[in-house]
């Protein structure tokens, strides 16, 4: 049986992703002439606008031969402006060729192209492009790709020998102990060790002039593993199009059993026959009447379909990693209205999903949102050439975000008239990236199954609006974990009002912030105008470091927000005179700069948002009534979760203690403060840290390097306390905080002061002032410990985060919070936690300890006025006791 392959070719832009593939073709046989995409004839860019443009605009299949192996080459797109269409192919490819162009080397989209094949765990052979042109180097391009990628990243030019089999067994351990054995390193260990993406293989040559091409295409068949698949029908979604005559096309790839015409296929809600089966290769297809398992096609017949769905065994794909930063108005030529112009724009949203096409009822306009401009062109072309519509866009805005910081539970009722519902959701942080996650620890004693399922559909089904801005909400982990329907009166719909308000709820409760989409840049500037594009990047809120300086050019690689960049190429090409270079890829989203400001310019009212309600609603006489968010905890049928959570819960943890011996002098400690402390307090006499245009021009005049310190054991003990995770945790501050927070800050000061006096441990509690504009980072004595407020858009976990990981090698760092995402970062630093129960027994039980021994060195020790007086003083007490004489 033939070996069959689905390999993604995927690039940089202008990287020579085209032409590589078409040397593959011709090199197999599958076409007699190499097309160009300069010459508009290349077999994989069928579409007119990518003959026009010259780039690969949608992902193409090509099928062909090499040997016994049947090869499907899916050709994605470079252009940053289509990364979802590339990311969607990754669902389905058994290996990758990532190709990196020998003149320019990594670039900054071939980064993000790594880290998304990491995280869909797709091995990849590296082919090295353009290595005929001038200035090529194949030993410092391997360098930097080692350096850039992964240590892994081995030439595969001569694949034997002592020297290439001891670099392939260093990659892994258990390999290494065979190679230490034997001296050599079997060709079925090397492949299992690329198919487990421990080695990534690398090629050199020219495509253009066929030059490592045949190598290339021997060694990659040689080096790969055909996928075994199960017996059950399994599918997976990637793409939805259209052909010329308008029938709809579900590209899917089989991942199991077999499928045929007149199969009748189902999904979410829906269930429908296959009419045709097509086998694609470049513009032309060949129908069949049945596929195996390996085949990727497209099937008509079928009108529900979305990409990323699974079919038989395969389950739902996550949400793409990528997503458009930046949201445009689509504005209608005269005489068209929105009515009969969105379900045109909804069937190019079903090809292009990323698109997000909405009516705003509020500002009466469609919006869509758009990776850049060179999509902006590209859709205007498209709708243009379908349905002969003139669209216009606006300057677009930047797309921004929500999270919380804080666990909180969110509850939802409603009870109009003759119906009922009640969900509780536990609402959590994730990390920065994770996006939404959906679960349910709710019993089925207190919720059926049935209903649990609805309402995690229910989460699933919406865009969560977040309270500050009414923006998408984002990084956060949502558990059903209680819940209320009624024999008689429960309806689906109930649960999903219900879903949704309590969703709402619970973000009008926890903390929310804000964040926006960051850039990740990689930039050439001459030499001399280094600090000038430094300036520039610190003045747009961003950081840079120099990646290296290659003779009259110097690279700068870092990140900035996209609402500060967008629009910087144009400045960088004015000021360098066409020499400079700018490549822009999105990191993802992080702390908005500037978010009051945002905010403010926004003015969203959450509770003016009738669509989005944040209260419940309850049913009393026959009549229901509304309950505004912050009352709707004391209507509530069922109990609390996190009350009878923390009613239950048995302190089982044996304290953290500290050893008498770990003690900083003072000297130590604000020198260490002092290296934290970025920007000058009021009591604080830290200078503020250089910039990265003084640390530039500091090590250009400087050629000496640091010598590496030698290791130290660790010198004391630091105990970092998340000050509002605190009181918020411990029942009697966050009561106390409810009326006056003022005072329950002093009472936490208070009994850390108490604690410390008790322990050989530094004390610094951290408070979060990142919501106060212009807030300069501030940290003060509060008689033996130290407080700090954070800075303007930095928060507790961010200080403490960085302290931990600045110190935490040479000092013994214990943090105590009882944020979970802020655990697993502490985690990471090598630093000692404590959670918000932890520390409040901690600090009763040493309270008590102190107080038994007091006590029990009293009793050892009677001390007795009399033992402390001296003899003539005794005389005069006796004689003072005697009873007066009353004849004297």
């Amino acid at each position: 049986m033939r070996q069959k392959l689905v390999i993604g070719i995927l690039a940089n832009v202008d990287a020579g992703k085209t032409t590589l593939s078409e040397s593959l073709l011709y090199l197999s046989g599958k076409i007699g002439k190499m097309g160009r995409v300069d010459n508009q004839n290349a077999y994989l860019d069928t579409e007119a606008l990518e003959k026009a443009r010259g780039i690969t605009i949608f992902s193409k299949q090509a099928v062909f031969d090499i040997h016994s192996t049947q090869i499907t080459l899916l050709d994605t797109p470079g252009h940053v402006d289509f990364s979802m269409e590339m990311e969607r192919t990754l669902q389905v490819l058994d290996y990758a060729i990532l190709v990196i162009s020998g003149a320019d080397g990594v670039q900054s989209h071939t980064k993000t192209l790594w880290r998304l094949l990491k995280m869909y765990q797709i091995p990849v052979f590296l082919f090295i492009n353009k290595m005929d042109q001038p200035g090529t180097d194949k030993e410092k391009l391997m360098k930097s790709i080692k350096s850039q990628l992964s240590d892994a990243c081995i030439s595969f030019e001569k694949d034997n020998g002592n020297e290439f089999y001891e670099e392939v067994a260093m990659t892994d351990e258990r390999l290494l102990e065979k190679f230490l054995e034997t001296g050599h390193v079997t060709e079925e260990q090397i492949k299992e060790e690329i198919k487990a993406r421990k080695i990534f293989p690398c090629f050199f040559g020219s495509a253009l002039k066929l030059e490592g091409i045949e190598y290339f295409m021997e060694k990659l068949i040689q080096y790969t593993i055909g996928p075994s698949y199960p017996e059950e029908f399994g599918a997976r979604i990637f793409k939805i199009t259209r052909d010329e005559q308008g029938n709809r096309l579900t590209h899917m790839k089989l991942t199991g059993g077999k499928l045929k015409v007149r199969d009748v296929l189902s999904g979410n809600g829906w269930e429908e026959k296959i009419n045709q089966i097509r086998i694609y290769s470049g513009k032309n297809f060949e129908a069949v009447g049945e596929i195996s398992a390996g085949t990727v096609c497209a099937v008509t017949g079928l009108t529900q379909t979305k990409p990323g769905e699974g079919l038989g065994i395969e389950q739902n794909f996550s949400k793409p990693i990528l997503e458009p930063v930046l949201s445009y108005q689509i504005k209608l030529p005269d005489g068209y209205s929105p009515r009969e112009v969105m379900p045109k724009l909804r069937e190019i949203e079903e090809e292009h999903p990323e698109l997000h096409i909405v009516w705003d009822e509020t500002l009466q306009e469609i919006q869509a949102q758009i990776m850049g401009e060179v999509q902006i062109e590209i859709l205007q072309s498209l709708i243009k050439d379908r349905f002969n519509l003139d669209v216009t866009f606006d300057d677009g805005h930047i797309v921004y975000k929500e999270t919380i910081t804080n666990t909180v539970e969110g509850v939802g009722h409603f009870e109009p008239l003759r119906h009922y519902a009640e969900v509780h959701l536990l609402l959590e942080p994730g990390e920065r990236g994770s996006g939404l996650q959906f679960a349910t620890n709710c019993s089925e004693d207190l919720l059926a199954r049935n209903w649990q399922r609805l309402i995690l559909s229910h989460l699933e089904e919406k865009i969560h609006k977040g309270v500050l801005t009414g923006s998408a909400i984002t990084d956060m982990k949502i558990t059903l974990v209680s819940g209320r329907a009624h024999n008689k009166h429960t309806e689906g719909g109930d649960f999903r009002e219900a879903t949704y308000r309590a969703v709402r709820q619970g973000l009008k409760e926890a903390n929310s912030i804000l964040l926006e989409p960051y850039y990740s840049f990689q930039m050439e500037v001459p030499r001399e105008m280094v600090g000038r594009a430094m300036m520039d990047i610190e003045k747009m809120y961003g950081t840079s470091e120099i990646l290296q300086t290659d003779g009259e050019m110097t690279t700068l690689v870092g990140s900035a927000p996209v609402v500060t960049m967008r629009n910087y190429h144009k400045e960088l090409m004015s000021y360098t005179k066409g020499f400079g270079r700018l490549y822009c890829t999105l990191k993802g989203y992080e702390l908005c700069h500037n978010a009051e400001e945002v905010i403010q310019r926004i003015g969203y009212d959450s509770e003016a948002d009738t669509e989005n309600p944040t209260g419940s609603i309850f049913c009393s006489y026959g009549a229901g009534f509304y309950v505004s968010w912050d009352k709707v905890k004391d209507y509530m049928h069922i109990e609390s979760y996190l009350k009878s959570k923390k009613e239950n819960f048995k302190e089982e943890v044996q304290s953290q203690t500290f050893s008498d011996r770990e003690w900083i002098s003072l000297e130590e400690i604000d020198q260490i403060l002092g290296q934290t402390v970025s920007n000058q307090g009021k009591k604080s006499t830290w200078k503020k840290s250089k910039s990265s245009v003084e640390r530039y021009y500091e090590a250009m005049r400087s050629k000496i390097e640091d010598k590496p310190k030698p290791k130290e054991s660790k010198q004391g003990t630091y105990l970092l306390v998340d000050g509002y995770n605190i009181i918020h945790a411990w029942p009697e501050l966050k009561e106390l905080a409810e009326d006056d927070m003022d005072s329950a800050r002093v009472k936490l000061l208070d009994i850390m002061c108490n604690y410390k006096a008790t322990k050989k441990c530094e004390v610094i509690v951290v408070f979060d002032a990142y919501r106060v504009k212009g807030h300069t980072e501030e940290m003060i004595d509060y008689h033996n410990i130290h407080v700090v407020y954070t800075k303007e858009a930095q928060t507790a976990d961010q200080y403490i985060e960085k302290f931990s990981y600045d110190h935490s090698k040479k000092y013994h760092i214990i943090v105590a919070t009882s944020d979970g995402l802020q655990q697993v970062i502490v985690r990471g630093t090598g630093s000692s936690l404590l959670s918000a129960s932890e520390l409040k027994y901690e600090i009763e039980n040493t309270n008590k300890n102190h107080i038994q021994s007091y006590l029990t060195s009293q009793s050892m020790n009677h001390n007795r006025l009399a033992d402390s007086i001296s003899s003539e003083a005794k005389e005069q007490i006796e004689t003072f006791k005697k009873p007066l004489n009353p004849n004297n």
